[in-house]
């Protein structure tokens, strides 16, 4: 019953933003419109999320019929420092969603009461401990940018119906929904626009499944880890599973990443806050995670998970500097200036626990191209840091149809050897796209804990073979596609053949009788 209600909220929902977006379509790009939407979401999240706290505060306290939203400010003012303090931001009743959005089709200067609250919500962090979580979170969310329209009137009408639109989603009770709703909410906007968008949006955006294969690749045997990390985390898809499939509580030391796009940046920390992570459990930064990583002082982590660019530039040998950086000079060799997959997989193996697993995304020719990618290969093969290598099928990620790989990492194995999978064909086609399936995922699972040979599907290999196979890793080297072709019985074949050909002949001789019966009757 529950899940049936569970699927009838999340089609409400997504019907809802399905409305939005096609109302608010127009002048304003699809894929730029959605930091209108999701920064217009996140106001609604945080406005309802800090009046639910103290309701519930005064509610305790023995006032029932208390509502932070009709309070006065200056009643308000006095609890500034404390709920600072507690949720790590501050909104005056006056600025809350609510209230904007009752005196918004009355308002001339909308653009600017919203400018402005923005600012007020991003300032009341400044000088505590969660500013670096909120500064410019708003900074996407252009209220005067000519995209929204030509004049002010026309802009404050498009915003008009945003607030009308956002404020209009049934998103329950902050308590006891069934669905993770503002949370939901990011994840269908995201996966609607990066559809739409083709690569700019499938850069930002890691498709669920495969998330969901990637984290539970991390979790296995465990039921909770330290700290999680992704060094090229765009939206925090992919951090945020651990949340949905362990519990938030149970990442105890919270949730890592960096950045290097500013407006995905913002995105990710909103999405965060979404997903109602606190600002103290979360640590996301910006900037170019090869060149100035942010968290030397936060590894190791238990759990790396990230879906890297691919075949990215970077300054690799032009910088003399990089062969000495503890992260790669293990390896003895920088990955190619205009490759940098196997720079993340050796920033992300530096970076690992000895307890822990990392699986990356990566494009398939870091698996079999030679020069500095092949000594790469060799010094994690050498020191047995490859756990698995996983095959997946093409075209499952927006703007590539390319079929990418899954390499796991492990600094502590029990075997000396590499697990090999062969998940190609575990697919459902959808439209123009592939999409992993709940069993595909699990069937890839099962797979890796069994870590046992399976035709056509796993296989184990010892690292000596792979040393033999001069490091090469990709699946087709290792295991067998299975041959669909039918097979055809040769014998067989020759005695229908005879056989067509003797009847043929008999056919033949029939026609020339009653050819020949004809013309003497003629």
């Amino acid at each position: 019953m529950a899940n049936n209600r569970k699927e009838q909220e999340r089609a409400e929902l997504h019907r809802a933003i399905w409305n939005i977006a096609n109302d608010l379509r127009g002048s304003v790009d699809g894929w730029d419109f959605k930091q209108y939407v999701l920064g217009m979401l996140f106001y609604r999240y945080i406005s309802e999320n800090i009046t639910v706290f103290i309701n519930a505060g005064e509610h305790e306290a023995g006032d029932v019929s208390f509502d932070y939203a009709n309070l006065e400010d200056a009643s308000a003012e006095q609890a500034r420092d404390d709920l600072v303090r507690t949720k790590g931001f501050f909104i005056l009743p006056s600025e809350l969603f609510v209230n904007v959005r009752k005196r918004a089709a009355k308002d001339e200067n909308l653009n600017e009461t919203l400018a402005q609250v923005f600012r007020n919500i991003e300032s009341s962090a400044q000088g505590s401990p969660s500013e670096v979580n909120f500064k410019g979170l708003f900074d996407d969310i252009d209220v005067n940018s000519n995209k929204l329209g030509g004049t002010v009137a026309q802009r404050n009408d498009k915003l008009v119906k945003l607030l009308n639109g956002i404020g209009d989603m049934k998103l329950g009770d902050l308590k006891d929904n069934t669905i993770d709703a503002f949370g939901d909410a990011y994840e269908f906007l995201m996966a609607m626009y990066a559809g739409n968008a083709g690569k700019s949006g499938g850069e930002y955006y890691t498709p669920q499944e495969v998330s969901e294969l990637l984290t539970r690749i991390t979790l296995v045997d465990k039921t909770e880890v330290n700290k999680v990390y992704d060094p090229a985390c765009g939206s925090g898809s992919l951090l945020l599973n651990f949340a949905k499939i362990l519990g938030k509580e149970n990442v105890r030391l919270g949730f890592y990443g960096q950045e290097i796009n500013l407006t995905t940046y913002n995105l990710c920390r909103i999405n965060m806050f979404l997903h109602d992570i606190d600002y103290d459990k979360f640590d996301i930064g910006h900037g170019d995670t090869l060149m100035e990583p942010l968290h030397w002082d936060d590894e190791p982590f238990e759990a790396i998970v990230s879906n890297p660019p691919y075949s990215t530039r970077w300054e690799g040998s032009d910088n003399p500097i990089l062969i000495n950086d503890p992260r790669f000079s293990p390896a003895g060799v920088l990955a190619p200036k205009s490759k940098a997959d196997l720079a993340f997989i050796l920033h992300s193996l530096s970076w690992l626990a000895t307890n822990g697993t990392a699986a990356i995304v990566c494009f398939p020719g870091v698996m079999y191209r030679r020069g500095a990618e092949q000594k790469i290969r060799q010094y994690l093969i050498d020191n047995n840091y490859v756990d698995c290598v996983i095959q997946l099928p093409e075209n499952l990620f927006y703007g590539t149809s390319i079929a990418t790989c899954i390499i796991v990492l492990k600094k502590s194995k029990s075997e000396n050897s590499t697990l090999f999978i062969d998940a190609s064909k575990e697919f459902i086609k959808v439209t123009n796209s592939n999409k992993l399936t709940a069993q595909n995922v699990e069937k890839v699972v099962e797979a890796y804990k069994s870590r046992a040979d399976q035709e056509h599907f796993t296989r184990l290999v010892p690292n000596s073979e792979i040393v033999e196979q001069e490091y090469n890793l990709s699946i087709s080297t290792y295991v067998e596609q299975e041959d669909t072709r039918e097979v055809i019985d040769i014998d067989e074949l020759n005695k229908e053949i005879e056989q067509i050909v003797a009847r043929s002949q008999v056919l033949r001789e029939e026609i020339t009788k009653i050819v020949s019966g004809i013309e003497v009757g003629a």
